[in-house]
């Protein structure tokens, strides 16, 4: 329980409960009282640590995926490479850029202009949806999104299918069947909760960019801030 797997495991873990954290004691009270309103400071306030505890959620997935990799096609260095000093490194630099990148979206949110009561159909306070909305120009906005989108989500997800590539081509030179599944069963977890995380991410984006439907923009919303963090430990933990 000392290997570097379940230190990021276990960072990943506290990144989801914050991420969970973030918006749904919002949504049940809403439930609960019926009113679906939110103040302007306190939506930014949400937005922002949204946008953290994702792209954290990001490069974790991408720093497990290297581990595998490591562990797989170099185990006899693994111990060596993936050394504590390095891990911790890696760790704190995901979460400066992180802090970076959501404060860096928050402020070009806060400079915006809007005309009157906002209706985000969403259970939380989605930045896309909060630039649709705006009455002032948005150019600069939209483009930070999709550089963003290219640069912070695209990178990293280029960066976990590089690694499964050349997992894949370790496998294929191990000669016994039993190790061959013995190597791919060490990445299946990290591989169900990359699926997960990425596919409700793009169907948030997605419902949010191509249509104005609440309930379509509520479901996609519910999976990617309940569904995907509920599930990830039971996928870890059924794994173990």
């Amino acid at each position: 329980f000392h290997s570097p797997m379940y230190f990021l495991l276990s960072n990943l873990s506290l990144v989801d409960i914050c991420f969970t954290s973030t918006a749904i004691p919002k949504m049940l009270v809403n439930i609960q009282t019926q009113s679906h309103v939110i103040t302007y400071g306190d939506c930014i306030t949400q937005m922002y640590f949204l946008i953290l505890f994702a792209a954290l959620d990001d490069f974790l997935l991408t720093l497990m995926a290297y581990d595998r990799y490591v562990a797989i096609c170099h185990p006899l260095h693994y111990t060596v490479i993936m050394n504590p000093q390095l891990c911790g490194l890696l760790l704190l630099m995901s979460w400066i850029i992180s802090v970076l990148y959501s404060l860096l979206q928050s402020l070009m949110v806060l400079r915006l202009s809007f005309c009157t009561v906002l209706k985000i159909p969403h259970i939380f306070c989605e930045i896309t949806q909060m630039v649709q909305l705006a009455c002032s120009d948005t150019f600069l906005n939209n483009l930070l999104i999709y550089l963003s989108a290219v640069l912070l989500g695209g990178g990293p997800f280029a960066g976990i299918l590089y690694s499964y590539s050349k997992i894949v081509s370790c496998i294929r030179e191990i000669s016994s069947a039993q190790g061959k599944f013995k190597a791919f069963s060490t990445c299946v977890s990290h591989l169900s909760v990359v699926l997960l995380f990425y596919c409700t991410g793009l169907g948030v984006y997605l419902s949010s960019a191509a249509t104005r439907s609440s309930h379509s923009g509520a479901v996609a919303s519910v999976m990617y801030t309940v569904v995907t963090p509920m599930l990830n430990p039971i996928i870890y933990s059924l794994r173990n």
